[in-house]
């Protein structure tokens, strides 16, 4: 005997000294003779089970296959020759790879459950996903494209959407499980679907044909190129309703068209009908479920994530709707200043004199404790909105001096933020008081225009500051009635989109002050009130004058 094998086969052992020989119990082994992994060799007279070397051999090779995980039918395979313990080996280690991978799933998910402190809701999605296998996410996601896309001819599109599903992978990140489980929960969002539709629309109207990488590459190219003008434009402070974002949409038009199906590439190709095109196109694809789809994807797949097109996205729309054609909006601008007339030009700046001495109360009033307390004007605190009523007099001031400003971004008061809008206020004026500047012309404008303009900032602005810090809003009341009926005439015909510089404008009592009046018809809440933490810097101010 070698060991605790007997070593030849005229040796027969009863099933309690094979237990007691290899540490397995009588009742296992009984059970392994039963079906057949280890069948005893013969039986004694009385009956008794009695095991050879052979059988011996079996009962250690079947221990072992069981200890590294497979099922009893795979041992009794490998035993009786079916299979070598190679080829069932290699089964059994993709079997559990499979398992592992799901385990790694679940593991993740039951993390991302402990720390996100989930709803019921989001615990039952969660354990849902931990239990699906990668086929299954996969064809949820092939599911929803059918769903949405239906019998649409749109081929190119609907071979992009699949080449993209999402691949969870074996180790997830709390971010991609997370990522999983908000794209999930969005594939039933019917706003989502009536999105993706609304583009397979176009697709199939515009670009039917296969899904072409080389043209996915160039569409991306173009899509960096306009965001970067774009967002360069914005940095920059130009107004997407001005004429001064004109040349941006002719630059976007000019790279944008060579990719169209019968675009015309050549220089001259910019035109009415073309930025009716560009912004059709980017109407549709302007859908912030539609772009949050895509990120999740990346975040899913472990790609880079692309930041957000919807602020670039606004802004050239909006450019696009005030600047319909080549030079539509200057001319409606010419055609609006060069019928109108001021009898006594100089009234123009004894009001902007006015408005300025209203606001600089109010400027003088704020402490820096409220520099981080929030305004009318979206996402905006005090310290940004004074910031930029000292940014537009030193703005107007160079254009009046022929020296147009770039430095709209930067921060323009310093430590003394009253100091700085009174430096500012004194160079406007004294700009605007230079001998003949009023009747000067700017372009096709005169300078009492350009005036006007500041007081509209003024007022405005002023409105902003005043009921985000507590002050009366009555400002000027005769200036500010005036300006609403120019600002009226003059952008009146605005787009009032996300993007422009006013939003629709809002119902306000006719007994409110002509001040907010003025700031209703430029968008603003007249009933908006700071919050309870974000004490009133004045109670009272200035009489105001008409």
């Amino acid at each position: 005997m070698v060991g605790d094998v007997p070593d030849d086969d005229t040796v027969l052992l009863s099933i309690g000294e094979l237990a007691e020989r290899s540490g397995l119990s009588v009742k296992l082994i009984r059970h392994w003779s039963d079906i057949g992994v280890v069948p005893p060799t013969g039986r004694s007279a009385a009956g008794y089970r009695r095991y050879d070397a052979r059988a011996v051999a079996r009962l250690e090779l079947a221990r072992t296959l069981r200890d590294l995980g497979l099922g009893m039918a795979a041992i009794r395979d490998v035993l009786d020759g079916g299979h070598s313990v190679a080829d069932v080996a290699a089964l059994h280690a993709d079997a559990l790879e499979v398992q592992i991978r799901t385990l790694r799933v679940q593991c993740a998910v039951l993390r991302s459950v402990a720390n996100r402190n989930s709803t019921t809701k989001e615990l039952a999605v969660m354990t849902k996903l931990a239990r699906q296998s990668a086929a299954q996410r996969n064809a949820i996601i092939h599911q929803f494209i059918a769903d949405v896309l239906g019998d649409l001819d749109a081929s190119g599109y609907r071979e992009g959407l699949l080449a993209a599903t999402p691949n969870l992978p074996d180790e997830p990140t709390n971010e991609q499980v997370d990522a999983w489980i908000e794209l999930a929960d969005m594939l039933d969002d019917p706003q989502l679907r009536t999105a993706m539709r609304r583009m397979g629309e176009y697709a199939a109207r515009h670009a039917p044909g296969l899904h072409n990488e080389h043209d996915v590459q160039a569409v991306q190219q173009v899509t960096d190129f306009w965001v970067q003008r774009v967002t360069e434009a914005i940095d920059a402070g130009v107004p997407a309703d001005s004429p001064a974002a004109d040349p941006v949409v002719a630059d976007v038009v000019g790279a944008w068209l060579p990719m169209q199906d019968g675009g015309d590439p050549r220089p001259g190709g910019d035109g009415e009908d073309a930025r009716s095109r560009l912004l059709e196109q980017l109407e549709i694809a302007a859908d912030p479920r539609a772009e949050r789809y895509w990120q999740l994807l990346c975040i899913i797949n472990g790609w880079p994530v692309r930041p957000s097109l919807a602020a670039a996205g606004q802004w050239l729309m909006t450019a696009l709707r005030a600047n319909p054609a080549p030079g539509a909006r200057a001319a409606d601008i010419s055609a609006t200043i060069e019928g109108a007339a001021v009898s006594d030009p100089e009234e123009m700046l004894r009001a902007y004199a006015r408005v300025l001495a209203e606001v600089d109360t109010i400027v003088a009033a704020v402490t820096a404790e409220r520099f981080d307390d929030p305004t009318p004007c979206a996402d905006w605190s005090v310290r940004t909105l004074l910031n930029h009523l000292v940014y537009e007099n030193l703005m107007w001031t160079s254009l009046a001096e022929g020296n147009p400003r770039t430095d709209f971004t930067a921060d323009h008061l310093g430590d003394d933020h009253v100091a700085a809008f009174r430096a500012s206020a004194q160079a406007a004026l004294t700009a605007f008081g230079r001998p003949g500047m009023l009747v000067q012309q700017y372009g096709p404008a005169p300078g009492w225009r350009l005036v006007e303009q500041v007081v509209i900032e003024m007022l405005v602005h002023g409105w902003d500051l005043a009921k985000a810090t507590g002050w009366p809003t009555d400002l000027v009341p005769g200036v500010a009635a005036s300006t609403l009926a120019a600002v009226q005439e003059i952008y009146g015909a605005l787009p009032r989109t996300p993007g422009g510089s006013f939003a629709p404008a809002q119902p306000v009592p006719d007994e409110a002050s002509a001040a907010d009046h003025l700031a209703a018809y430029l968008g603003r809440n007249v009933g908006w009130t700071p919050p309870a933490d974000a004490a009133p810097t004045g109670t009272s101010g200035p009489a105001s004058s008409g």
